[in-house]
């Protein structure tokens, strides 16, 4: 490449670097015409290929892009959805709180007018138990004293009274129990 330069230059005309003669004209319109020849070859040969390649490209981020839009409108009918059923769901769970509550005061109330009821049961159990247990006791204080007094009274008698009058006065105090205990 440096020698043809130096030949070149050592051929060209004296002054002139670039010589613009018929055979550099002819020389140029060739390459012109094989430029544009082969330009119209390749426009021929690759116009119809490189068009189908760029339109099959173009159809296919197309698809893509469309896919992507249905994705997207699918997504927000699904979060709409999501939103519609987490509103219901809030709705839902606020009476299903409210009924609970509700129940729960009526069993509330039940249990308690129950604990009230027993508890005046148990009173009234109490009560009567404790009127048979005062009953009882009186009836046992009565017996004991019934005793006592006629242990007194037999101590007594037996230092004061004779046998006969010992004798009458117990069958008079034995009648008098008979009749007691019949009329009660």
């Amino acid at each position: 490449m440096q020698n043809m330069i130096l030949y070149l230059a050592q051929n060209s005309q004296e002054g002139r670097v670039f010589g613009l003669d018929q055979q550099t004209l002819i020389s140029m319109l060739i390459q012109l015409l094989n430029g544009v020849i082969l330009a119209v070859a390749l426009g021929f040969i690759l116009y119809k290929p490189l068009k189908e390649f760029m339109q099959k490209r173009t159809d296919r981020i197309q698809g893509k892009i469309d896919n992507a839009e249905a994705t997207m409108a699918k997504a927000k009918e699904l979060i709409a959805e999501y939103n519609e059923k987490l509103s219901q769901i809030d709705i839902t769970s606020q009476e299903v709180i409210e009924e609970a509550r509700l129940k729960a005061a009526d069993e509330s109330r039940v249990i308690i007018e129950t604990a009230k009821q027993e508890a005046q049961e148990i009173r009234a159990r109490t009560l009567e138990s404790i009127e048979d247990d005062k009953r009882r006791l009186k009836e046992e204080a009565r017996l004991y004293i019934i005793e006592l007094a006629f242990l007194i009274a037999q101590k007594y008698v037996a230092q004061s009274i004779d046998d006969e009058t010992q004798e009458r006065l117990f069958e008079e105090a034995l009648s008098e129990l008979e009749e007691a205990q019949w009329q009660n």
